[in-house]
């Protein structure tokens, strides 16, 4: 135990180098190193929180994905950040929730982190994308339509074809794009 409160003292140095360094021992100590950094999520400084994050995000465990979906709630953004970067590594489809609130977010980054893990879950995404082109503000839609086109899902064609019309270059593009990786070989032209 006392490498492990080493270790979390190395990572919580704010030296993102001996933070960064740290992080492998804490993955080669397994399942008491991650129930260390699990409590540290929950700590009131979000550099910690953030770093807990990361370095749960080395552990091949399946048990880390309700951590990594609870730090999506995080109220720092980019704790947020992390976490959304973390399940795309681990795509569970229990942080689709998450992932789409994120896509709402007035954060960018987080936007588009959102959207490439929800491009890695996939499948399981493609109906509540679907809702988020039909309602959300436009940054959100154009986030959603990439992730559809990418997942290539027929079930996202007549959105996509509806996104065509809109008058938005990048809308069209990737909505393109969709039915090209879907195999439509679908070109709209503006009449």
């Amino acid at each position: 135990m006392d490498e492990i409160q080493s270790l979390l003292v190395e990572l919580t140095s704010e030296d993102d180098q001996r933070a960064e360094a740290a992080i492998p021992y804490l993955v080669k100590l397994g399942e008491p190193a991650m129930e260390a950094l699990v409590i540290l999520l929950d700590n009131f400084e979000s550099d910690r929180r953030w770093w807990a994050t990361r370095a749960l995000s080395e552990f091949e465990d399946a048990k880390i994905q309700p951590y990594l979906i609870k730090m999506l709630g995080d109220t720092d953004v980019e704790v947020r950040q992390c976490a959304a970067l973390a399940l795309y590594n681990h795509p569970d489809a229990r942080a689709i929730p998450g992932l789409i609130n994120a896509l709402s977010s007035e954060n960018p980054i987080l936007m588009h982190l959102a959207a490439n893990t929800l491009i890695a879950i996939g499948e399981a995404a493609v109906l509540p994308l679907l809702e988020v082109v039909k309602t959300a503000k436009q940054a959100a839609r154009l986030e959603a339509v990439r992730a559809l086109a990418l997942i290539a899902d027929p079930r996202a064609a007549v959105t996509l074809l509806e996104v065509c019309k809109e008058d938005s270059v990048m809308m069209e593009y990737w909505a393109n794009e969709g039915f090209e990786r879907m195999g439509m070989g679908m070109v709209y032209f503006k009449p």
